[in-house]
């Protein structure tokens, strides 16, 4: 018999646009897979070993393993949703000349004259990439389907910049 989920573990995507890249949905295929077949055992033995010892009420390798799995666990449930929820984007030819979902970017700022390379994924691959954006951010809204040389202004709270596109790239 399966437990009803009480509202307060249920985990809701909503709020994003729930599209991931290929490379994107195998790292959090990969990630689910080293959690439940690595992590999460280790954590559960050293439960079980602290457990044995006796008295849990001080036993602080007892208490923080516990808070470890349920931590494991709800990664686990998070990341499993998310496999069932997104959409994997795959490069399509129609995309090229364009900025797409997936496209890496160079745009160059024609006030302060630096360049940018990013790519424009969803929030879930953001975590440990700083050359990649949300494709929700003002600047990625602004970059999508222009085409390389096209002039961007993006509003920001320190004031409008304007952007050229210089290069679009995919991986294909």
């Amino acid at each position: 018999m399966r437990r009803k989920i009480p509202e307060s573990e249920t985990i809701k995507l909503t709020n994003r646009t729930l599209m991931i890249t290929p490379e994107g949905f195998e790292k959090l295929k990969e990630e689910l897979n080293h959690i439940w077949t690595v992590e999460r055992p280790e954590v559960t033995a050293k439960v079980s070993w602290a457990a044995s010892l006796g008295d849990r009420s001080e036993n602080a390798d007892y208490h923080y393993n516990k808070k470890r799995l349920r931590e494991l666990d709800r990664r686990i449930r998070y990341l499993r949703v998310c496999l069932d929820e997104f959409k994997v984007v795959e490069y399509h030819p129609s995309q090229e000349g364009k900025v797409m979902f997936g496209a890496w970017v160079e745009i160059e700022n024609l006030q302060k004259g630096f360049k940018k390379k990013l790519r424009i994924v969803g929030y879930e691959e953001l975590i440990g990439n700083s050359d990649y954006i949300s494709m929700d951010s003002p600047v990625a809204k602004s970059l999508m389907k222009k085409s390389v040389g096209d002039q961007v202004v993006v509003k920001t709270k320190i004031g409008d910049m304007v952007w050229r596109i210089n290069s679009i790239q995919y991986q294909k």
